[in-house]
């Protein structure tokens, strides 16, 4: 046996004591159903006892007590909720009313888990009859009252309404007051003397539809007449003058208590006592008008109505100035007076009247005179003072008359807005007066039949301006223009550069440019229509393009086209060069001719060598090609010429042993044949040819044959003569040429000593 087995034994014990201790702790639910029950049904009339039944049907393991939450709701509105463990809930409605009409439903909540039951309707049928209650029966006129419509049986919101039906049988609505629960209590007010019925209903909204209820039940109401309307007396009279004490009695006959009167005039209370009063006062001017003697109880007013007038003994005074039209300088006169006077209702019959200006009193009297000038001016006014029999003062003051002396208009004077004016613009004119009264009005006349313009300055200005068209004289400018568009100069001549204008307004500035200068050449300001700058001494850096810009008081700068000037050289310079290029004409008709006499020389030479005896050793002569192009330069004769006569002889003695012994044998002569040579044609670079030519004279004791001797000689001789006819016949062109070259080479030359210039222009 394994000596392990006790200790694993005790192991696993533990773990099956956990495994079904675990398997004991769980537990699981679900709800299967949810019901909702209305009984005894529907519908049902209003007054029964409805009971809701909700029951829930809950399948579960391992749960031993299960706490169910019950929500009942009334068309989405909570109506009752309850925690229990039992598994149904009765909600009653005892009794049911209209108000409970509607959609049931009943939701159950286990735990986290929540179900709702189907919907279940309710239709309460019937209302209940309201019933109306009043504290008076008998109120007086515009007396309130207090009305109450009721349905204690009823759920609310109720909307109360009351009726008055009168005798003739026609009802109509007197009020509506805000919905109450299930009452509705409120004030009336009944106007019309009599006897009527008054009754009220209600009516409910429910989600169905409103319902309306029956009437209630009826009161007659009789409705007595108030009469508390008092009675106005003015005394000694409705109408009176000013100054006169004027008495007002406003009483009420009635029996009633706590009547309050009161007298007013315009919204202001003269007066208030209980049942009656009296009022006195002293009339005045603007006492004319209605009175208003009202009486209150309660609630209820009564209104008498009782007009007076109040005459004037004298007018307010009225000021008035002569001439209306003042200006300063001229004397004015002003007038104070009545258009209304009584005298026998004053003392003495007479009105006193005194001036003021700026309310400072300046004298007594119905006239005043004085000379109008900036000092007078100011706000006059005139005060009349009188008594009446009464010996009462009054003091009337006329209205506010203000006196501004108008100025004269001062010379007018004529300017142009921004001082200029510029051909084929408008423009505008402003015309000024230092001094005058406003409005002021301006007249503007022009040369050539203008029409005239009339403007009537602001309020606030002295000046008035108007824009005129561009067909109107202004200032003139226009393009400048040289006198000449080409010049073509000598170096060393003076140039003058002309600018001028067609037309335009005077001074006029000119401007001077070059094209290839950064800066101006000149500026002036002459008082005509044209300008010059002039350059002296003209130098080849002068030529060029040249222009000119014009400006005057229009500030509009205008600008020439451009002209071009040519430098020509000056006449000493050519002077000078036909000198040089004569000079190397004759030099070259030297060097032709001394040229020519040298080859006739050597052609003759050559016709009298003679070869070298036997035995001389065999002679090569070896040419380069740039020997031959340099021989070239000079002319083929000579070139030809030189390779002979250098190779005719090994050395000095041989030539004067054959020009000395004509006795001995003749040589041989070997043609030679010759390349011809191009001058003008360079060689091709890296390449150098070369010309051999080799002469073999006879053996000693061998016979020569001097016939052919003969021949050869001839024919190299005239090869010779050939060649230089040819260079002779050709020496004219070569020498043209070389005098061409020569009279380019030094008018280059020449060229170098003078500045660089720019081409001469095309003009």
């Amino acid at each position: 046996m394994d000596p392990r087995a006790p200790r694993l034994l005790p192991v696993l014990l533990t773990g099956l004591l956990s495994l079904w201790q675990c398997a004991r702790g769980q537990s699981s639910y679900t709800i299967d159903n949810v019901g909702l029950t209305i009984r005894p049904g529907s519908p049902v009339p209003s007054g029964t006892h409805v009971t809701l039944h909700c029951q829930v049907s809950i399948s579960h393991y391992n749960v031993p007590n299960l706490t169910h939450t019950f929500l009942i709701t009334h068309d989405d509105i909570m109506v009752h909720s309850s925690t229990t463990t039992e598994e149904s809930i009765v909600y009653e409605l005892k009794p049911a009313r209209a108000a409970d009409s509607g959609s049931y439903e009943c939701r159950v909540t286990v735990g986290e888990k929540s179900k709702v039951s189907f919907s279940q309707g309710l239709n309460v049928t019937g209302l209940q009859t309201p019933i109306l209650h009043l504290n008076k029966t008998s109120p007086y006129e515009n007396e309130e009252f207090t009305a109450t419509c009721s349905a204690p049986e009823e759920k609310g919101p109720l909307i109360f309404r009351f009726y008055q039906r009168f005798r003739n049988g026609k009802s109509e609505k007197i009020k509506q007051p805000a919905p109450s629960w299930n009452s509705s209590e409120t004030t009336l007010v009944l106007r019309m003397v009599g006897d009527s019925v008054l009754y009220c209903d209600y009516e409910i909204n429910l989600v169905s539809g409103p319902r309306r209820s029956k009437p209630s039940n009826e009161i007659q109401v009789i409705v007595k007449g108030l009469f508390i309307t008092p009675v106005v007396n003015v005394l000694p009279s409705s109408t009176i003058y000013e100054g006169d004490v004027l008495e007002v009695v406003c009483k009420v006959v009635s029996d009633l208590k706590d009547i309050e009167v009161f007298l007013t005039r315009d919204r202001k209370i003269l007066k208030q006592a209980a049942v009656s009063l009296s009022h006195r006062f002293r009339a005045q001017e603007g006492d004319t008008g209605e009175l208003v003697c009202k009486a209150e109880w309660g609630n209820v007013q009564k209104e008498t109505y009782q007009s007076i007038t109040v005459k004037e003994l004298f007018s307010k005074p009225t000021l008035s100035l002569e001439p209306m039209e003042l200006f300063e300088g001229d004397r004015f006169k002003l007038t104070c007076s009545v258009s209304v006077y009584v005298p026998e209702r004053l003392n003495n019959r007479s009105i006193k009247f005194s001036f003021y200006k700026d309310n400072d009193k300046l004298k007594d009297g119905e006239t005043l005179t004085a000379l109008a000038s900036h000092q007078k001016n100011g706000n006059y006014s005139c005060k009349a003072q009188a008594a009446s029999i009464h010996s009462h003062n009054f003091v009337k003051e006329s209205q506010k008359l203000v006196i501004k002396a108008k100025v004269p208009v001062s010379k007018p004077m004529l300017r142009v807005v921004e001082g200029t004016l510029v051909l084929g613009k408008p423009f505008q004119i402003i015309c000024h007066s230092d001094n005058g009264t406003l409005p002021i009005d301006y007249t503007l006349s022009g040369p050539h039949r203008w029409s005239e313009h009339k403007v009537s300055c602001s309020s606030w200005i002295r000046s008035a301006a108007t824009t005129l068209n561009q067909h109107h004289r202004a200032r003139v400018r226009s393009h400048p223009d040289y006198a000449s568009q080409c010049w073509d100069v000598s170096e060393g001549q003076d140039l003058t550069l002309s600018c001028s204008v067609r037309r335009g307004s005077l001074p006029i500035t000119f401007t001077w440019y070059h094209t290839k200068k950064d800066n101006p050449l000149d500026s002036q300001t002459f008082n005509k229509l044209e300008g010059s700058h002039r350059i002296i001494k003209v130098k080849g850096q002068d030529q060029g393009g040249y222009y000119c810009e014009s400006t005057n008081s229009a500030e509009e700068t205008k600008k020439s086209k451009i002209v071009m000037v040519g430098v020509k050289m000056a006449g000493w310079k050519k002077g000078l060069i036909a000198v040089f290029c004569l000079l190397l004409i004759l030099a070259s008709i030297l060097v032709f001719l001394f040229r020519k006499r040298l080859l006739h020389f050597k052609r003759k030479r050559t016709a009298e060598l003679s070869v070298k005896s036997a035995g001389t050793k065999v002679e090569r002569l070896s040419l380069t090609q740039a020997e031959v192009n340099e021989a070239a330069n000079v002319t083929p004769g000579i070139m030809g010429k030189s390779v002979w006569s250098e190779h005719v002889s090994g050395s000095e003695s041989d030539d004067q042993n054959s020009l000395s012994s004509p006795e001995k044998q003749d040589p041989q002569y070997t043609e030679v044949p010759t390349r011809q040579v191009i001058p003008n044609k360079a060689p091709e670079e890296g390449e150098t040819k070369k010309l051999n030519i080799e002469v073999h004279n006879s053996k000693p004791g061998v016979p020569e044959q001097t016939d052919g001797g003969s021949v050869e000689y001839a024919q190299l001789n005239h090869d010779a003569n050939q060649h230089s006819e040819h260079c002779n016949h050709g020496e004219h062109c070569v020498q043209d040429e070389h005098t061409q070259q020569s009279n380019s080479s030094a008018e280059d030359n020449t060229v170098q000593d003078e500045p660089t210039q720019d081409p001469t222009p095309d003009c």
